[in-house]
């Protein structure tokens, strides 16, 4: 699972809900009037070279009426938290300071699990320190689910999941996400994107797939319903260009979130090859598929 790739989708889709979350002191500041820049990939590339990083997520905050001076965030996620190397990010922070001529850096670690890690970075001899570094650490494991769990950030809904939460209060966090999810967001494609956001982090078993379908009935009609709508409206899309192939693309895109999302409440994460196998699947063999989750007990029995 790419962790790194679908929180930088997460924070280049919802920039200032992203730093509203993960660095919340600094961004008290950031108002309505302030721009929420990202750096493009090419202009790191060109000016750090091999030292750059593809799924770093520099976002520069600017106010337009100069009442502020620039500040660049530098956003790092690290799903295991004894991976997390200080060092790298203090060469990274120095590079970005340098690259920008500015010394208005914030560091951001964006921590998925709980874990140990070095909170500073202190360089100096018998007489003095000469360096210290420190970061904004956001360790989402440690952050309290019930705090967000009618807010309206939606990176915050999204990543109730990932939060601090009784055990017993786990599928009621995966409503309460997914709610937020439709209640915030508008556009369908961004809605299906992140449901599968949510269902990964939440990863539900097949029995709290059916305590979550007793327990909130409506919202699992309104989940079917989405998954109808989305095949509807690729049918009607392909039909209104006169292409056969529009209208396949819709219908199978919608088969493939349907059955992704049984199987992954049924038998847990997917082998990258199963998936693989799903996306590159027609929609007759998608169909046979969808016919054979109820019954099978292993996965392999549902695709072969």
């Amino acid at each position: 699972m790419d962790h790194d790739q679908n929180f930088k989708n997460l924070i280049l889709d919802y920039p200032r809900q992203a730093l509203s979350l993960f660095a919340e002191q600094e961004a008290k500041v950031i108002d309505a009037s302030s721009r929420i820049i990202p750096i493009r990939e090419e202009q790191l590339k060109e000016r750090l070279g091999n030292r750059y990083r593809r799924l770093d997520v520099p976002l520069l905050v600017e106010w337009p009426d100069g009442q502020r001076e620039a500040v660049l965030f530098a956003l790092e996620e690290e799903s295991v938290a004894d991976r997390f190397s200080v060092h790298r990010l203090v060469r990274y922070c120095l590079d970005l300071s340098e690259m920008f001529e500015t010394d208005r850096i914030v560091p951001v670690v964006i921590f998925l699990r709980d874990g140990r890690y070095p909170a500073e970075l202190t360089l100096g001899g018998n007489q003095q320190d000469y360096l210290r570094f420190s970061f904004i650490a956001c360790n989402l494991a440690r952050l309290p689910a019930e705090h967000y769990c009618d807010s309206d950030n939606i990176v915050a809904r999204l990543n109730l999941p990932n939060m601090l939460y009784p055990r017993e209060l786990k599928v009621d966090m995966y409503a309460h996400a997914l709610r937020g999810l439709f209640s915030l967001e508008p556009d369908p494609n961004k809605q299906l994107k992140y449901l599968d956001f949510i269902d990964l982090y939440a990863g539900l078993d097949e029995n709290e797939r059916l305590i979550y379908q007793r327990r909130y009935p409506d919202e699992e009609k309104k989940m079917k319903g989405f998954a109808e709508r989305y095949r509807e409206e690729g049918m009607q899309k392909g039909m209104q260009k006169g292409i056969q192939q529009g209208m396949q693309k819709g219908m199978q895109k919608a088969e493939v979130l349907v059955l992704v999302r049984q199987l992954r409440s049924k038998f847990g994460d997917l082998p990258e090859g199963i998936c693989a196998r799903i996306e590159s699947a027609d929609s007759d063999t998608l169909l046979r598929w969808l016919d054979r989750v109820l019954t099978a007990n292993d996965i392999n029995e549902v695709i072969h």
